[in-house]
């Protein structure tokens, strides 16, 4: 079970920018992931195991506010906002070096890859795109972990994103942490992919400033959302009184 009072969650986007370089896990935590990790022990455990966690909700900075945590985030940051800061900041570093840093993509489906590979030669030209397609299966056999260490290693990026949903992203990089013989930032960021790539839409910038992206999702997607958002918000605040309780 997971709860919010033993989570180190970062306090704002300007810590981005304080984060220590090398090898650093990276996951972000909303009301739907927080309902999954009270069911699912290696998902709770690879949350709050992770070197930096981001509130991807306000749901999640509110909810740490009322329950009083000793981690205060004092607003959202989505895995879109640190997807663009740690591209910006490596692509920054590459020109003034002259350099050309690998960011690998592993997630997602070869379409997708390979509009992320376009979009990222317009907006990073100085950074060099690597991507892998693992099997779209449940869960992996051992050849195909194999496969995706062997690749992802043999590539040494400066840059890691995983992209598989949560849980299992979080859950496979997690595991297979010691594994990954890199010294690199590694984000588990899901949905980007898609937004980047352009086959998914974010919220409109309204939305997202009123707390009301899940609304947006909700409301063009209601067949695929309606269980997440109307199910898992009020399963949420469920589980946020009943942490209440617990600490009285």
């Amino acid at each position: 079970m997971l709860s919010l009072y033993t989570l180190n969650i970062l306090p704002s986007k300007q810590a981005l920018s304080n984060l220590p370089k090398g090898k650093l896990l990276i996951n972000t935590i909303n009301a739907h992931s927080y309902n999954v990790a009270q069911q699912d022990a290696l998902f709770a455990e690879a949350l709050a195991n992770g070197d930096v966690l981001t509130a991807d909700g306000a749901s999640i900075v509110h909810a740490c506010r009322w329950l009083r945590t000793p981690s205060q985030p004092k607003e959202r940051i989505a895995g879109w906002d640190v997807f663009i800061h740690e591209m910006t900041t490596l692509a920054k570093r590459a020109e003034a070096e002259h350099t050309h840093p690998t960011v690998f993509f592993m997630g997602s489906s070869p379409a997708v890859l390979q509009r992320i590979v376009e979009r990222a030669a317009l907006d990073y030209p100085h950074l060099k795109i690597v991507t892998y397609s693992p099997p779209y299966k449940p869960e992996f056999s051992q050849e195909d972990n194999i496969a995706i260490l062997s690749a992802i290693n043999a590539a040494n990026p400066d840059l890691l994103w995983i992209g598989m949903t949560a849980p299992k992203q979080e859950k496979w990089t997690y595991y297979h942490w010691q594994d990954l013989n890199i010294h690199c930032h590694v984000g588990t960021i899901g949905a980007v992919f898609d937004f980047y790539a352009g086959t998914a839409k974010r919220a409109p910038l309204w939305w997202q400033r009123h707390s009301l992206e899940w609304l947006y999702r909700l409301l063009t997607e209601p067949s695929r959302m309606w269980r997440r958002y109307i199910i898992g918000n009020a399963l949420f605040i469920h589980n946020i009184l009943k942490e209440k309780r617990a600490k009285r």
